[in-house]
């Protein structure tokens, strides 16, 4: 059964899982939230008396409720089995300082009979041709592993039973055993005899997962499980629950109080579990940040998501800046992305969180402009927190916003016409076997930022010439720096004239190509005439349009005819067939909310935050879309999402200023 939804995160530095609504372990990540997933999967179960076995994610007699403990990443499942009138909390979360998982279940019999219990865990995990897993059993615990990487499942007490091989046959029934210790399988169960709990008792019992990224001998995996079974298990879970409120508390700098309105009580829910999932999407030795945990490995229905691109990373730490990750945000510039860039100055579309390139399909030119904003951004949002310029950053990080400026240069030369004429031999190359290398590659069709169209559209258009003013002012900053260097200061005034040249060469191509000129609207792109939410960046954050001319206000009124819903919520764009592409977007709801707060329409955005907070799930996390019901969501815990909230909330709220300049 394909697992599309997360509903619930927890996790620590290392260690990222996801749960769904009934508290099946849906995945389980380290030690990067991206890479990699263990759990093929891991499901938990009871046998009662003479039962077969009762899942506890899934019996037609159970009745579900979950929760977090309040601001913290401590995940509560409440299962209720009606047949059997047994009660089970279930309490998940990772250990701080070790690679370790903790399941708690407390037992409680409220029937008028005795309950024998015995737990079972039905454990795969993934294996291949290249890194076969197999397991064994050792010392009471289920050690499953491969060429690179173990996972030790275990618990304080004797195992009753285990099963290596073949589970399927004989785990229906709730009764495992094998006589092996060792197997070849990657499917194994073993089984614990709780004993019978009595009428009004109660019975704890506590599990863990170890995993090892396979560096590890299996003597010493061995070895971490027996100082793991001496851990006072309570003390553990509290240790947890201490310092995710810590942190969110270090991190919370809006301060939001609660006025005894529901409203108010779910907008604060969502802010708290924004620190809360930013916190395991991040990749702390890197700064790269996961869009969100993955939802679909087979890709089925889309590309995938657990990756880190560069654009979202900058939108997502614009927003975080001012929520205490700035550390993690400047990280994000002077390692990540310095580690990511190519020599053309150029940014591949997308990337695992460690910095290794992702599985792609095209570039998006937009990536490379958008980290020029975002690196004066960011040093704009820490002068605005501190009262201090960190022109260090800005110099440190500057000749990769060059490279960067660079690869923008040609590719507009490109789009414009003014590249020098080439080498004869070399043109006729590239026109008779369509060759391009590395250094020609602005050369090729951008995706947009959706990534479904190739062309030349307004938002990466924008985003360039935003570049190019976010380097001129970058400039101005960082040319006190050199003041022993007459050389690159006559460098930086020359480089001025040129990009304040690009900027208005750029912002004319615009104006002659993607203005619909018998509407007065924006186009999308050179193709087609298509209402789409991007076209909002050229007024936000991008700023080559003001929020009040003519043609803004047209367009403004054009997506509100054709891509608003009747929910309140906004389409991304006409025709769109993703996921048949008539589910409101989380992102773009807040992006044109972000749009009428600027112009002091405080109504119009008030009701695109009330549709992105009506949105959110019990746990306070935000999709990548919903539809217009509210009633089933697409990519649960979207950090871009999340980050627009963010901005949407500061806006309306009034709590910082959150200007562009």
């Amino acid at each position: 059964m394909k697992k599309y939804y997360n509903d619930a995160f927890v996790g620590n530095k290392d260690i990222i899982a996801s749960f769904s609504k009934c508290g099946e372990l849906l995945r389980l990540y380290y030690p990067n939230p991206d890479y990699m997933q263990y759990c093929d999967y891991y499901h938990t179960g009871v046998k009662i008396n003479d039962s077969n076995i009762i899942y506890l994610h899934n019996d037609i007699n159970n009745k579900y409720s979950q929760y977090y403990e309040k601001d913290t990443n401590v995940l509560n499942t409440e299962i209720e089995n009606t047949y059997f009138k047994l009660k089970i909390k279930q309490t998940d979360c990772a250990m701080l300082n070790r690679d370790i998982f903790l399941k708690k279940y407390i037992f409680k019999n409220e029937n008028n009979i005795d309950l024998e219990l015995k737990f079972l865990v039905h454990s795969k995990v993934f294996s291949s041709y290249n890194n076969t897993a197999g397991g064994m059993i050792f010392n009471d615990a289920l050690i499953q592993y491969s060429h690179n990487y173990t996972c030790a499942t275990f618990s304080k007490e004797k195992l009753l039973s285990h099963q290596l091989n073949n589970v399927e046959s004989t785990i229906s029934s709730g009764s495992i055993f094998d006589k092996d210790y060792i197997g070849m399988s990657s499917d194994s169960a073993i089984s614990y005899d709780l004993g019978t709990i009595k009428p009004g008792e109660t019975r704890e019992f506590f599990m863990f997962i170890y995993i090892s990224s396979g560096q590890d001998t299996l003597s010493e995996v061995k070895e971490e499980i027996e100082k793991v079974r001496k851990l006072d298990v309570d003390k553990e879970i509290e240790k947890v629950i201490k310092h995710w409120k810590k942190y969110v508390e270090e991190h919370d700098t809006l301060k939001l109080k609660p006025d005894g309105s529901e409203y108010m009580d779910k907008i604060i829910k969502i802010y708290k579990r924004t620190i809360l999932l930013a916190a395991l999407l991040i990749n702390e030795k890197t700064g790269g940040i996961a869009a969100s945990l993955e939802v679909d490995e087979e890709r089925d229905k889309c590309g995938r998501y657990s990756y880190c691109w560069p654009r979202d990373g900058v939108l997502v730490y614009k927003a975080l800046d001012f929520i205490g990750f700035e550390n993690m945000s400047k990280k994000f510039y002077e390692i990540f992305l310095k580690m990511t860039q190519e020599k053309n100055g150029m940014w591949e579309q997308r990337f695992y969180t460690d910095g290794r390139l992702a599985p792609c399909w095209g570039y998006q030119i937009d990536e490379t402009a958008i980290v020029v904003y975002g690196a004066l951004r960011h040093y704009n949002v820490i002068f605005r927190k501190t009262g201090k310029k960190d022109k260090k950053f800005l110099k440190e990080n500057l000749k990769m916003l060059e490279k960067a400026v660079k690869f923008l240069k040609n590719y507009m030369d490109y789009i414009l016409g003014n590249e020098e004429t080439e080498d004869v031999v070399r043109m006729e190359l590239e026109k008779e076997y369509n060759y391009k290398d590395r250094d020609q590659i602005y050369k090729h069709p951008s995706y947009d930022l959706w990534e479904n169209t190739e062309g030349i559209h307004l938002y990466s258009l924008s985003a360039i010439y935003c570049a190019f003013d976010s380097m001129i002012k970058i400039y101005d900053e960082v040319n006190e720096l050199y003041d022993k260097n007459r050389l690159k200061q006559d460098d930086i005034i020359n480089e001025k004239q040129k990009l304040e040249k690009y900027k208005r060469q750029t912002k004319e191509y615009i104006l002659e190509n993607l203005v619909d000129k018998q509407k007065n609207v924006l186009l999308r792109n050179t193709k087609d005439n298509l209402t789409d939410i991007s076209v909002l960046g050229a007024v936000f954050p991008f700023r080559v349009f003001g929020p009040k001319e003519k043609v803004v206000l047209n367009t403004v009124e054009q997506i509100n005819m054709t891509l608003r819903t009747y929910s309140g919520g906004y389409l991304r764009y006409q025709n769109d067939a993703y996921l048949g592409g008539n589910n409101p977007w989380i992102i773009a709801t807040s992006w044109i909310g972000l749009y009428f707060n600027v112009v002091g329409d405080k109504k119009r955005a008030n009701e695109c935050l009330n549709f992105v907070v009506q949105s959110a799930n019990e746990h306070g996390l935000l999709a990548e879309q919903s539809n217009s019901d509210l009633n089933e969501r697409w990519v649960i815990g979207l950090a871009w999402s999340h980050a627009l909230f963010i901005e949407l909330l500061m806006y309306i709220k009034n709590k910082k200023d959150f200007s562009e300049t």
